[in-house]
Parts: C-alpha cells; structure tokens; sequence
C-alpha cells in the first residue's frame, strides 16, 4: 500500500508535467559516484517515459584537471573560475566532449532511451564571448553565452534525449570554455522550459551554509535577487543563472542534492520535495 500511495501521490505532478521541457544541469557527486550516475540515468529514462522532455547540460571539471595534471599543464583558478589559455580549452574540449558527453549518452542509451550528445559547436547552439573575472581579471579563453539557437535542441529532443557539452566558440572560431550552469540557464531561457534543475552537492540553498537546518525549501526570484550579493562560494552561480532562467521565461528553478538517490524524482513527483524551488515571485 505505499508504493501504491506513493504512485498516487506523483499522478497529479506527471499529469501536470507532461509534455513539459525541463532542462537539468549535470555535476557533482552524481556524474562521479558509479551508483549515482547509473541511477540518474535511469531517473532521466522515467521522466522521458511519463511524457516529459529532459535537456541535459553538463560540466566535467574534476576530469578536466585530472587530464590536466597528466598533461602536467597548470591548473588555476580565479573567483571561481578555470583560467584557461588555448592548451586548457582544447583540454576541456577533448575531455567534455569526447569522454564525459559520450558516457552519459551511453549510460542512457543502456537504460533504454536513446539520446544524443551535443556541444555548443553542433548546429551553431551557443555563440559565445570572451568574458574576465568578476573582478576584471583576465582568465584566457572563458565564455559567456550570447545566443542559443535551439532549432537544433528541438529537433533532436522530439525522438531523444539532448546531452550538451558546456562549451561553444565566437563568430571568428575561437573556443571557450563556458560555466555549466550559465549554459543551463541560458538554454532553459532559450527553450522555453518548465523547470530548470540544478544537482549539485548540497541539499539546496542554505541561508547559513555551516547550518543544515537553515536550508530555503520555497522561495521567490525576488527573495534570491534581494539575498543575492551575499551569497558566496559555488551556490552563487547556481542561484544567478536560476534568476536568469526565470527572467528567461522559465516557470521554476530547483537546487536539488544529487547526492541522494533519485533526487530528481523526489523534488518533482513527491509532496515533500528535497530541495530548494525557486518561483518566479510577484
């Protein structure tokens, strides 16, 4: 009798997502612990199954410094993000699109959903741009998002499933290395979703990041917007690009913990949730 409450309890959240797109943003404990990457590959075959269309964008850079160190090139951070000279970029590129895209693709497809792997080259997605640090620092060949064309998401994502590689180039060819989760929110604004869904490895925004029982389970884009400039650490780029994604359209934004099993599933079919559910506010 629970699962069958439980089955009844997620009926009126697939009937309201079904045919609706959510893009997902891949990271964390979840793309490197072998238990959780075959489970979110299934969690994504569900809700393709039930009638949503899931979009996922993903980084890699624990692999990308793992080849780096290899290849004993540097590896260095500014504010947060990658510097990245022409070596770096073709680094990422060999790394994000050659192995860990294709992983995913094949986990997927062994789960019993084809899907597709993409990058921000393929079918022109993304059209990038030089950008520095935060602070004005230059930090090499790192992007930000100018445009999505997803005539080609679109097409791809009617038959299967879209796996998408963050990385893209600019009007003369050159490639950038782009933050994951500002081409998730980007091609969620593009794409008009639903929701936008962020794994990632903590149980959703923590007002005080050293309480866990100061976790926000329900807020608005305002709420974040006005709380914003406090924010530190890896939260702030996933609270910004989920107000991009809102600005952009885009009805809801989650901060869920991938270190949970079927975090997914629990955030969008259960009463309860799991993490943070960002609404787009008066």
């Amino acid at each position: 009798m629970r699962d069958v409450a439980t089955l009844l309890e997620a009926l009126p959240y697939i009937r309201e997502f079904h045919g609706k797109t959510v893009v997902i943003k891949y990271g964390g404990a979840a793309m490197t612990d072998a238990a959780l990457k075959e489970e979110f590959a299934r969690d994504v075959v569900l809700l393709k199954y039930v009638g949503m269309n899931p979009v996922i964008v993903h980084g890699g850079g624990p692999e990308i410094t793992s080849y780096m160190e290899r290849l004993n090139l540097p590896v260095e951070f500014v504010e947060g993000l990658r510097v990245s000279d022409e070596a770096t970029v073709e680094v990422a590129k060999m790394v994000l699109v050659g192995k860990v895209n294709k992983d995913i693709v094949l986990r997927i497809n062994r789960h019993g959903q084809p899907a597709v792997g993409l990058c921000g080259d393929d079918g022109l997605l993304f059209r990038a741009a030089r950008q520095s640090s935060p602070s004005g620092q230059d930090i090499g060949f790192v992007g930000r998002i100018e445009r999505v064309d997803v005539d080609v998401l679109n097409h791809v994502a009617q038959d299967y499933v879209p796996v998408v590689a963050s990385v893209g180039a600019d009007r003369d060819g050159h490639s950038y290395n782009i933050n994951a989760d500002e081409a998730a929110g980007a091609v969620a604004s593009a794409l008009g979703a639903y929701k936008i869904m962020f794994l990632t490895d903590v149980s959703g925004w923590l007002r005080d990041p050293s309480d866990p029982a100061s976790l926000v389970s329900e807020t608005t884009a305002t709420e974040v917007e006005a709380a914003l400039s406090a924010v530190t650490g890896g939260m702030r780029p996933k609270l910004a690009a989920c107000l991009q994604a809102i600005h952009g359209g885009v009805s809801y934004a989650h901060i869920v913990d991938g270190r949970v099993l079927h975090s997914l599933l629990l955030e969008l079919f259960t009463d309860a949730g799991q993490g943070t559910r960002i609404g787009p506010g008066a």
